[in-house]
């Protein structure tokens, strides 16, 4: 017996989906058969992406949009539905760090730095999940997959605020799995180690890097590929009987004993 991932006749939308993790995300999607509708605040990023899996030989869409707008989330997730025909697999891949709310200690947070925070994760999250809710659980269900983070698997200090907000998102997911389940959907959370994208690798020097390499039990930094792996698993039939779980893809990072601090090779302006 071979088994095999088939998503043909899916509808997936991935925000955050112009680089990194979403695109990859994007693409594997596409690969494993389904229709993608790809989301950025950067319709140039959209754009691209949505080439390279036409090109490929996949069905895609730009659907650009400012997850930070309640009212463009739902036109957002509304027109996903009408340029594919529905939505069955969501993945919300969106949020980061604002600009000018680096790294800093507990004391130095301001109040505007806490709701800038929590609303460029948590609330944008929330907002998400609820318009593709609203959708599923009218068409027969689906599944809703956030993207959280291996911060909050420990104590994460001069990032508190970061980490607070996306271990949130892990709480998220269990409500949400439990009151939306009878409809249908699943919801799930993913959580990256520390992943080689564009910002890590302008933040972080190099020595940072290797001591993080060196701090995981598998001697790795996370791939893009690997969490997009996941997430096409997650959305699959072979997983239709797991729900509101936290699953982390960190190459045992969370594990570590050893880890390099937070501030630690770190790069500033004057680096």
């Amino acid at each position: 017996m071979s088994i095999a991932i088939d998503l043909r006749g899916e509808k997936a939308l991935v925000t955050g989906a112009g680089a990194g993790i979403g695109r990859e995300i994007a693409i594997w999607l596409s690969e494993a058969g389904a229709s993608v509708a790809v989301n950025d605040l950067v319709p140039e990023r959209a754009e691209s992406v949505v080439k390279e899996i036409i090109h490929n030989g996949g069905e895609a869409y730009a659907v650009p949009a400012d997850c930070r707008d309640d009212t463009a989330v739902d036109e957002l997730v509304k027109r996903s539905v009408v340029v594919m025909g529905g939505l069955s697999i969501a993945v919300n891949n969106v949020g980061m760090l604002p600009p000018n709310r680096g790294l800093k200690p507990f004391v130095e947070y301001s109040g505007d730095d806490w709701r800038d925070i929590i609303d460029q994760n948590l609330t944008l999250s929330a907002l998400c999940g609820r318009a593709e809710a609203e959708v599923m659980s009218k068409s027969g269900g689906g599944v809703i997959i956030f993207v959280s983070s291996g911060e909050t698997t420990r104590p994460s200090p001069y990032n508190s605020a970061y980490a607070a907000s996306k271990a949130a998102i892990n709480h998220l997911v269990t409500s949400m799995a439990v009151e939306l389940g009878p409809t249908g959907i699943r919801v799930l959370g993913i959580a990256p180690g520390t992943t080689l994208t564009e910002t890590v690798a302008a933040a972080f020097t190099e020595d940072r890097i290797q001591q993080l390499v060196a701090s995981t039990p598998l001697r790795k930094m996370v791939e893009h590929d690997e969490l997009a792996r996941l997430v096409v698993f997650l959305a699959s039939d072979l997983a239709r009987c797991i729900t509101g779980q936290f699953i982390m893809t960190d190459a045992g990072a969370f594990l570590s004993r050893t880890r390099p601090g937070n501030l630690e090779g770190i790069r500033t302006n004057d680096t």
